[in-house]
């Protein structure tokens, strides 16, 4: 991984229109993204994450969700100043995404090596044998068997993690800088998601492709992720390197969701459960959106919101637990533990 930053998201904000009013959905979000690094994006449903890449793509359902401020610097342009046309050169060719779903990505009626060499075609400007040649690359690239085989298959022909590799194989054939993936193996088993988080990182070292990989689980984090932002209510409010999010969480929430992670010898009643629901975002609270659910919050929390405080040259959050002036919180007993055992067990597995 090099220290050259590829992407630079500043203050970005997005917001969607409804019969209600104004949903803030994404809320002054910055990050950046080196070449060849891999960003976690993790948070529970209704975080922003899904919402803040689709806002990177030019994917926002226009006029419904649009930016509302903020910077998206790719190279010397700024997506969010682009008209849908104008993101259209970027898109599929710098750009590429993985759904959740491969079903909704690919085309059932289309054979599986017309779809990848479509944007080899398309973007690369191969001919017919050119393209049908890196497509089974591609395919076997992805771990696909009997690839050329397989080619003249349709995708229901292929189990839901081999379609998922297809869909890989797709983004991949336009040799793009930055590859999102939006949980990717959300939908598959655990023995498929580990082949194809495998994958991802065979992807990266190969291509030095940049990955900026969605997900609400902080077990897949560990094993795909360099660094890692936690998004809660539209906001990032920690990010760091894996390891300091791992060892060493800042914020409350991050406490919840490392505690909340389940372990394979662990009993059902000793799961632990962040109490309450996220905030509604037609109208976000005037100080922590957490402090709600926060058992550690102080008065502060409910009248301002917290900036973003530097723990490390790589590690800042976003709490008032960590100003000078708050009583020293730690982590508590039964989360640290859990997150004592996790690490671990990641440890032993690196």
């Amino acid at each position: 991984m090099s220290n050259e930053t590829i992407l630079d998201v500043k203050n970005l904000s997005v917001s969607f229109k409804t019969p209600n009013g104004e949903v803030q959905a994404v809320r002054d979000v910055s990050f950046s993204v080196g070449k060849g690094e891999t960003l976690a994006i993790v948070g529970e449903s209704g975080s922003g994450k899904s919402v803040t890449t689709k806002a990177l793509m030019g994917l926002l359902p226009a006029p419904k969700g649009y930016i509302k401020n903020g910077n998206i610097l790719y190279g010397n342009e700024d997506f969010a100043k682009l008209s849908d046309k104008q993101m259209t050169k970027y898109r599929g060719k710098d750009f590429a995404m993985i759904f959740q779903d491969p079903m909704t990505s690919l085309n059932p009626t289309m054979k599986v090596g017309t779809q990848v060499m479509e944007g080899l075609r398309m973007h690369r400007g191969m001919n017919k044998e050119e393209a049908k040649k890196e497509a089974v690359r591609l395919l076997e690239l992805v771990r696909i068997p009997d690839a050329e085989a397989r080619m003249n298959q349709y995708p229901h022909q292929f189990s839901g993690g081999m379609r998922q590799r297809v869909v890989i194989a797709i983004a991949l054939a336009c040799d793009p800088k930055v590859l999102i993936a939006d949980e990717p193996t959300t939908a598959l088993d655990v023995t498929i998601q580990a082949q194809i988080l495998d994958i991802m990182k065979d992807i990266q070292e190969e291509f030095e492709t940049s990955i900026i990989f969605i997900t609400h689980d902080l077990g897949v984090v560990a094993n795909v992720a360099d660094r890692v932002a936690v998004m809660y209510a539209g906001k990032i409010v920690e990010i760091g390197s894996v390891d300091e999010l791992f060892y060493n969480p800042k914020h409350p929430y991050t406490w919840g969701l490392l505690g909340s992670m389940p372990t394979v010898d662990q009993r059902e009643e000793e799961l632990f459960a962040i109490p309450g629901t996220p905030p509604d975002l037609l109208h976000p609270p005037k100080g922590d959106a957490f402090a709600p659910r926060n058992r550690y919050a102080l008065k502060i929390d409910y009248e301002e919101q917290p900036p973003m405080f530097q723990v490390s040259d790589t590690h800042y959050a976003a709490t008032w637990l960590l100003h000078e002036n708050s009583p020293d919180v730690q982590p508590p007993a039964s989360v640290q533990q859990r997150i004592d055992e996790m690490n671990g067990k990641w440890e032993a597995g690196k």
